[in-house]
């Protein structure tokens, strides 16, 4: 049922923020927000780690969070974590403890889907313009480029610069001189070079910049000689002339100069300037939404039924040519097998990831056909899918791998019981429908028990089905022999439980 209130989290790489929203005809509209300025990346080691000082800010940090969230129901909130905590190697370590002081679960998103989510925020919240927008978002340890009509993002890209990684580079201690702020400037370019054909003047028509850098620098020349005209590319050349003879952001001496800005300030006005040059803007309105607003539409949406990801799964289907009744049949026997097995919450929890992975189970055979549950899993997990997750691709990665093969090489991936339940219907239910035949499928029921699995079967049907009987007690061997019981039961299939 939709919630009165939702809230979502944004643990960004400079820093980390919460919005709590009540919802009015399907809009959301600012309670409260919370934002702390982490500098998460900022921690990010030679060695990709996260150093103990960052996680311990940023813990804290999600304490207070976690408080202000207690009013709020599990379900009407969503936390994502953004660039520093999709390459930092310890990241899984950090999440655990994370999400316990939170209290809800933590998504670290792709970079496009950053992009596509920022690009829903800024749409929403804006007045709507004819026209081609770009959008562009500077964060803390990367910057997103969106190009899109309408509500309708065409061209998504995410480059591994931001704010803080640029100015931690170049401009150590926050020292600046016009030989650091050039060299930063063509590090930009050089980034900037991957998207020039897509994203040069011409392919837009007119530019938009969210969240921090952008209204930083939009408040600073608001308040200095540039009034109402958002960023423009002479008032970038005086902040950054400005920048130059001071040598110092915090001593910059100019109205609007925030102190939990300054810091930062550098890299994202280099990465502006680079931006601007390369892209040919002249001139660039903002907005404080993006990623946040992004999540709570996309939240909002899932509520009403409008989930983007039933999307995804269905063009990752035809994309992949792969054939949709058979995907419906796997479909059918994996849910009906989880929902008698898996306790209500678990259902209700897991059912939607299960039903996704029966609907894609086959798109490996585009590639080939020996060993096509690794090449499903492949694509699931290394593709762009609107709406996901990474965590949540890695789940039907690990079912699509597991749904038939050796079960030791999806063991390590398997730490929970619930995973090895979803892992065993759809196994089970490829393997009955392997005739792909629209026969019904037997009268079949799965038990999870203290002592094993148990799968009840009628014996005059696998008398009737040779073949799948022996494959039947191939897989009970399989599953003993990792010590996860897996028994065959012939006989009555009535339901023995209420």
């Amino acid at each position: 049922m939709p919630h009165s209130v939702v809230a979502a989290v944004d643990l960004g790489s400079n820093s980390f923020r919460l919005q709590v929203s009540r919802v009015v005809q399907g809009h959301p509209y600012t309670l409260d927000s919370l934002k702390e300025p982490v500098r998460l990346a900022a921690g990010l080691q030679p060695d990709k780690t996260l150093s103990e000082g960052s996680q311990q800010r940023a813990l804290e940090c999600l304490e207070r969070f976690g408080e202000r969230l207690r009013g709020v129901p599990r379900d009407a909130v969503r936390a994502v974590g953004t660039n520093t905590l999709r390459v930092a190697k310890n990241a899984p370590q950090f999440l655990r403890r994370a999400e316990a002081l939170l209290g809800v679960p933590i998504e670290v998103i792709a970079g496009h889907e950053e992009a596509r989510l920022i690009y829903l925020g800024v749409t929403r919240s804006v007045p709507r313009a004819g026209g081609r927008r770009l959008v562009v978002d500077i964060g803390g340890g990367s910057t997103e480029f969106i190009i899109g009509r309408g509500e309708t993002p065409r061209h998504l890209e995410s480059l591994y610069m931001g704010c803080v990684s640029f100015t931690a580079r170049y401009f150590p201690q926050g020292r600046v001189t016009a030989k650091s702020f050039r060299v930063a400037e063509l590090a930009a370019a050089a980034e900037l070079q991957v998207l020039m054909d897509r994203f040069r003047d011409g392919c837009w028509d007119h530019a938009t910049g969210s969240s921090g850098t952008a209204r930083a620098l939009a408040e600073i020349l608001e308040q200095n000689g540039f009034p109402g005209q958002g960023i423009t590319a002479e008032g970038l050349q005086f902040l950054r002339d400005r920048l130059v003879q001071a040598g110092d952001p915090r001593q910059l001496g100019l109205a609007g100069v925030r102190p939990d800005r300054a810091p930062v300030l550098p890299g994202g006005m280099a990465i502006m300037c680079s931006v601007f040059r390369e892209l040919g803007i002249r001139r660039m309105q903002t907005t404080e939404s993006g990623l946040r607003e992004g999540v709570l539409y996309e939240l909002l949406g899932r509520f009403e039924h409008q989930d983007i990801r039933e999307a995804t799964v269905q063009a990752f289907l035809q994309r992949y040519q792969a054939d949709p009744q058979q995907a419906r049949r796997v479909s059918a026997l994996c849910l009906a097998l989880f929902r008698k097995a898996a306790t209500p919450e678990v259902f209700r929890q897991y059912a939607a990831y299960l039903r996704w992975a029966a609907a894609l189970h086959e798109i490996g055979m585009s590639i080939a056909h020996g060993g096509y549950h690794r090449h499903s899993a492949y694509i699931i997990e290394h593709a762009d899918m609107p709406g996901f997750s990474q965590p949540e691709q890695a789940m039907i990665g690990g079912l699509l791998q597991g749904q038939r093969g050796r079960l030791a090489k999806v063991a390590p991936r398997l730490a929970r019981r619930e995973g090895w339940l979803m892992v065993l219907c759809l196994r089970l239910a490829v393997l009955i429908h392997r005739d792909r035949s629209d026969l019904p499928a037997p009268r079949m029921r799965l038990e999870d028990t203290p002592r094993g699995f148990v799968l009840h079967l009628g014996a005059a049907w696998l008398a009737r089905n040779a073949l799948s009987q022996a494959n039947l007690e191939a897989e009970v061997r399989q599953w003993q022999s990792l010590g996860m019981p897996l028994r065959l039961s012939p006989g009555s299939t009535a339901r023995r439980r209420s």
